[in-house]
């Protein structure tokens, strides 16, 4: 064996050992640059979150919460909306007897005869 040829091999090994080495750093970097998109997304995320809390869907006003008939509900002073919760529209619909709505909820869910 020639001694050109051992440092034909030499270099080549060397070659292969720089590449495995790129290669490796290069997924550091990528796990690392994704963990920064990740982070960065959950704060734009938690930003957009606090921006849009209470306020009107419709026109973007801050939501006044006020008590109808002891029932909490978010209005807009702007638009005049209401919204209300799961718990909020169970307590009004519960007092309800004799509105068109309470007739309405009840034909709407009223389970058919022979079921």
């Amino acid at each position: 064996m020639a001694v050109d040829e051992k440092d034909r091999l030499g270099n080549k090994l060397r070659d292969a050992e720089r590449a495995r080495e790129d290669q490796y750093f290069a997924e550091q970097d990528r796990k690392l640059v994704e963990k920064l998109r990740s982070a960065k997304q959950h704060e734009v995320d938690a930003a957009i979150k606090d921006a849009t809390h209470m306020r009107c869907p419709k026109c973007g006003t801050r939501l006044e919460q006020r008590a109808h008939h002891g029932v909490s509900v978010d209005e807009c002073p702007s638009c005049h909306g209401v919204w209300l919760g799961k718990g909020e529209l169970d307590m009004i619909g519960g007092r309800e007897t004799d509105s068109w709505i309470a007739r309405w909820l009840r034909r709407e869910f009223e389970k058919p005869e022979g079921a």
